[in-house]
């Protein structure tokens, strides 16, 4: 077992899937980026996703793919794992990415099926071996059916058990039964972390090692004080910081996560709201909420005082 495996299997804690910024032309500005992840870092998180969901991997050419990729370990440099999404329409387009992602000095990859083609279990299958055999990174597989319409089987876990790089799972199914299952299923033999804010303290209870968080993008710390909390057991500081959250983290869950994680994050002073078509920023009501919530969130931390107090 090489090395990179070996630490990939001691990872877990809050990996928040940071936002991928745009300069006023929508132009991919580097800089901006760097900050945002910079930031994260200094606020406690325990790894990176570059370009996941929220990172906008889909709204990227190739090219600006590796250069954010590479900006992103750049800034990183060594302190958190870097795992960068491989959302491709193609096999071969996802080999290649892997291909370079690793050539570029990233730590991991999370795995999606490929993007469009709903697949059959053999295609599926197929597709995460030949992704997985074209680098030696280690691979998290991005199990998310409400957006991408194709979830991964147990099965399939089970017949993918024999592939050593392959050693995390992010569940992103709203029901949190399937921690279980999959731990039923394949015992230890994955590292499994919540992929979806709004069941994410469930998850951890059921046995998810780490989470992977949009809405940490806008509130870091408190993010790391609810991971923190359950780690030393303390569920009644868990519960409170969680039920706090709820109204934001059930963002999270909505087709439009991207604008409202990016607005949030805005309005924290950390990022910039804009998206790149065929989103567009949230206007109207929708975005006199979402500001509400997270200025509500902000003004109201009662079991963070202090940090409200330091800033």
């Amino acid at each position: 077992m090489s090395k990179a495996i070996k630490d990939a299997k001691s990872w877990g804690g809050v990996f928040p899937a940071a936002t991928t910024q745009f300069y006023e032309d929508m132009s991919v500005d580097l800089a901006a980026t760097k900050a945002v992840v910079d930031g994260l870092i200094r606020d406690g998180v325990h790894g990176i996703i570059a370009m996941g969901t929220v990172g906008e991997n889909n709204s990227l050419l190739a090219a600006e793919k590796r250069d954010v990729l590479a900006a992103i370990v750049d800034v990183v440099a060594g302190r958190v794992p870097v795992i960068t999404g491989v959302s491709e329409l193609t096999t071969e387009l996802a080999e290649a990415y892997v291909k370079d992602a690793q050539a570029i000095g990233a730590d991991g990859a999370m795995l999606l099926p490929a993007m469009v083609y709903v697949p059959s279990e053999a295609e599926l299958e197929c597709h995460i071996r030949r992704v997985a055999a074209a680098s030696s990174l280690p691979i998290m597989l991005y199990n998310n059916p409400p957006a991408y319409r194709v979830s991964i089987s147990l099965e399939t876990l089970q017949r993918l058990g024999d592939v050593e790089t392959l050693v995390m799972v992010k569940e992103s199914a709203p029901d949190p039964r399937r921690i279980t299952d999959i731990i039923n299923a394949c015992g230890d033999r994955y590292r499994v972390f919540a992929g979806l804010d709004d069941v994410a303290l469930e998850e951890m209870l059921l046995g998810a090692v780490g989470w992977v968080s949009g809405l940490t993008n806008a509130f870091p710390r408190e993010s790391i004080a609810l991971w923190d909390a359950f780690e030393r057991g303390d569920l009644d500081e868990a519960r409170a910081i969680y039920r706090w959250f709820m109204p934001l983290l059930h963002l999270d869950a909505e087709h439009d996560l991207v604008q409202s994680i990016k607005l949030s994050e805005q309005v924290m002073g950390r990022g910039s709201e804009r998206v790149r078509m065929p989103r567009m920023k949230l206007t109207g009501e929708r975005r006199a909420e979402v500001i509400a919530m997270v200025e509500t969130a902000r003004d109201n931390r009662p079991v963070l005082k202090e940090l409200t107090a330091a800033e």
